[in-house]
C-alpha cells in the first residue's frame, strides 16, 4: 500500500553533510508516521528520527539530536533527513519506514513499510 524509496547516501568526510530523501507513493494521509532507522555492520538496527506525515514535533535519538533534522517537502510526498556534522559513527545503511497512526514510535517492529536502504559512509 505504501512504497518507500530512499536516496541521497554516499561517501563524505567527517564534519560534512548529507541529505537523505524518502519518496513515498500510495496512500500517505495525515495519520501516517515516517521514521528513519540505521543499521551498521554487525550491529542492531537503531532508531534515528520520526515525525508525522502532516508535520509536528519530531522525535530524535539522543545520538543525533542537534545534528540531524527531519522535514517534509512542499510536494507532501517526500521526507528528508538532513545530516550535519557527520561522524564516522554515523556510518550505516539508512532506512525510512512508515506506519499508520500519528503517534511517534521508536521501535522498528512498529513500522509496517520499509524502503530498500541507502548507504552512508563517513570517513575520518
Amino acid at each position: 500500500q505504501v512504497q518507500l524509496v530512499e536516496s541521497g547516501g554516499g561517501l563524505v568526510q567527517a564534519g560534512g553533510s548529507l541529505r537523505l530523501s524518502c519518496a513515498a507513493s500510495g496512500r500517505t494521509l495525515s495519520t501516517v508516521t515516517i521514521g528513519w532507522f540505521r543499521q551498521a555492520p554487525g550491529k542492531e538496527r537503531e532508531f534515528v528520527a520520526a515525525n508525522s506525515w502532516s508535520g509536528g514535533n519530531p522525535n530524535y535519538a539522543d545520538s543525533v539530536k542537534g545534528r540531524f533534522t527531519i522535514s517534509r517537502s512542499n510536494a507532501d510526498n517526500t521526507v528528508y533527513l538532513q545530516m550535519n556534522s557527520l561522524k564516522p559513527e554515523d556510518t550505516a545503511v539508512y532506512y525510512c519506514a512508515a506506519r499508520g497512526g500519528s503517534r511517534l514510535r521508536v521501535g522498528a517492529t512498529e513500522y509496517e513499510y520499509w524502503g530498500q536502504g541507502t548507504q552512508v559512509t563517513v570517513s575520518s
